[in-house]
């Protein structure tokens, strides 16, 4: 048997029969410094963060605008069900939420006293509970003031609960359809974990579902059929048991990633200097 057919079996067993080699990468955007973060709302736009030049961008058919002029280096986004932005920012080491009229709420900043690392990107499930991932990069490891790296979680009411501290910097995050499993990328260790997410919201059993990927992970997203996405070197897929499917390599090494247009079966990706996009035969996993 041919190995494109093979290939192609296998990705029908999983949910998707697409031949990656015949994927098109267009590249929609570009003239960036280090873009991150990108998450698309159902009001039919992407919006993505530029971190060093500290701005927040919107991406429509019609081009490019400016969404946050000063994002106090805002790298991960994401929206809630009824709307609202969420905003890692890096440099004012704080989770914000902003409302559709553009009034931004501080949602956590500190934890026992001290204040956070750098956040860096997050996820919120159906039902309001939040969580994120709390790293160090470059010189945000000189002033911290913690003495880990964590993973959180906020609860829709009451106080910051950590999820966990990890050896490596723990980056991406992402939900599996149902919102029950959590995905955390550890860009040091090269790894996947996962956690079991109760109806409460109190994630446990944290173990690793993914090992040896090749470059560091960053940003993670699932589809409608629990299959994985993470950025690493290129475009990594894995089946929801963890074993890898396929890839898709960019001209640009891939920072992070989200599902987008009004059927979410267009991947977005944010490399670097540019942001490309690949038309897929399967839609993506979207909490909000």
């Amino acid at each position: 048997m041919h190995i494109r057919t093979v290939l192609l079996l296998l990705l029908a067993a999983v949910g998707f029969a697409q031949d990656f080699s015949k994927l098109a990468i267009e590249r929609v955007a570009g003239g960036f410094t280090f873009t991150e973060g990108p998450v698309w709302s159902r009001d039919g736009y992407l919006l993505f963060s530029d971190v060093p030049d500290n701005k927040i961008w919107r991406l429509t058919n019609e081009g490019k605008s400016a969404y946050r002029e000063a994002s106090n280096g805002a790298n991960g986004n994401t929206f809630d069900a009824q709307g609202r932005l969420y905003s890692c920012e890096s440099k004012s080491r704080r989770v914000t939420r902003t409302d559709k009229k553009g009034v931004i709420e501080v949602l956590a900043d500190k934890f026992e006293g001290k204040r956070l690392n750098a956040p860096n990107d997050i996820v919120v499930r159906k039902d309001g509970h939040v969580y994120f991932t709390d790293p160090a990069f470059g010189t945000q490891a000189d002033s911290r003031e913690l003495d880990f790296y964590g993973i959180y979680h906020l609860p829709p009411k009451g106080p910051l609960e950590l999820v966990a501290k990890t050896a490596g910097r723990p980056n991406g995050i992402a939900f599996s359809p149902n919102g029950r499993l959590l995905y955390v990328a550890d860009s040091d260790e090269r790894v996947v974990r996962v956690f079991d997410v109760a109806a409460t919201g109190k994630a446990t059993n944290g173990r690793t579902l993914i090992a040896k990927i090749d470059g560091p992970p960053d940003g993670i997203r699932t589809d409608e059929k629990g299959n994985i996405w993470v950025t690493c070197n290129s475009v990594a897929v894995y089946a929801p048991d963890g074993k890898f499917i396929n890839k898709i390599d960019f001209p640009e090494t891939p920072r992070n990633l989200t599902f987008g247009d009004n059927d979410f079966s267009t991947l977005y990706v944010t490399a670097l200097k540019t942001v490309y996009r690949v038309r897929l035969d399967i839609k993506g996993s979207v909490q909000y």
